[in-house]
């Protein structure tokens, strides 16, 4: 019998910016999986996975506004998929970083 998800399995680091009471899987699913990507440990991402399933993370990962470019790579790879079909690809090319460029 598998045990239910709750936010508390996840690295609480990852949620210092959210009330944990209130939070929703399925209304804060993008903020949940762009944390966990960027931020999260292996764990993190098993748990991922295991609650929405590649397919889902796949499309919100294709919409996430931004992502570093090593997640980005890593996604990239995982979905066999062209780094410029991901949203947050294309807002960089839109908006560069002067600074760093």
């Amino acid at each position: 019998m598998k045990k239910e998800i709750t936010i508390n399995d996840f690295s609480q680091y990852l949620f210092w910016d959210v009330d944990l009471n209130d939070f929703d899987f399925e209304k804060h699913k993008s903020h949940l999986i762009q944390k966990v990507l960027e931020y999260g440990f292996m764990k993190d991402w098993r748990l991922l996975k295991e609650l929405y399933g590649l397919e889902t993370i796949k499309e919100v990962s294709l919409n996430l506004r931004s992502l570093d470019a090593v997640t980005l790579s890593y996604l990239s790879a995982i979905f066999k998929i062209d780094k410029t079909e991901f949203r947050c690809y294309k807002h960089r090319q839109l908006y560069p970083n002067l600074w760093n460029s």
